[in-house]
């Protein structure tokens, strides 16, 4: 079976399967981690062909359960994310639109559709991170956040703290809160 058609389709148009759609009964797990620095690692081994990451990262979901798996219309195969599959790798304005980039090659406009948010990471950190498609979110990679940061403005949230962030497309994008106290 060649990928080359599909890699192709990907590639030109940008299409992603509708795995969100695909339910097979077929399923299982494999050696695959997606690791905290985006590296994908099979068996052991870093997966160095980036249109092959790219391809596997279309099929790639996350479900209720909280895990992830690669899904085709006959299996599905779950595999171990370290972290966030995605890193958001740049970050560019046009007017009143952020459009973020992943290292897979997403491309992203921050709305309503992709708003970021600040959650935890597994070492307990607050890390903004933003909604990609199928339950998979991207971690903004470190130049990136502090890129942002240096635009951002101050807000105050529900909670009363200060709050950093952008807009973009009229919708609040935080970044995180300020710890006003150590001012």
């Amino acid at each position: 079976m060649s990928l080359e058609p599909l890699l192709s389709q990907i590639e030109s148009e940008g299409a992603i399967p509708p795995v969100d759609q695909w339910n097979p009964e077929q399923s299982g797990s494999m050696d695959l981690v997606i690791r905290a620095d985006g590296s994908w690692v099979h068996e052991g081994t870093v997966i160095t062909r980036s249109r092959l990451v790219r391809l596997l990262s279309t099929v790639l979901r996350r479900e209720a359960d909280g895990e992830y798996y690669l899904v085709t219309p006959v299996e599905k195969m779950r595999i171990s994310v370290e972290d966030r599959p995605f890193l958001i790798v740049d970050a560019e304005q046009e007017s009143d639109l952020w459009r973020l980039t992943t290292n897979v090659g997403d491309c992203l406009d921050l709305g309503n559709d992709h708003q970021l948010a600040v959650a935890e990471n597994q070492e307990g950190d607050s890390v903004p991170d933003v909604a990609v498609r199928f339950g998979l979110r991207a971690r903004l990679n470190r130049n990136v956040y502090y890129r942002l940061i240096e635009l951002a403005e101050q807000r105050s949230d529900s909670q009363g703290r200060t709050e950093l962030g952008i807009v973009s497309q009229d919708v609040w994008q935080p970044l995180g809160a300020v710890d006003t106290e150590s001012l």
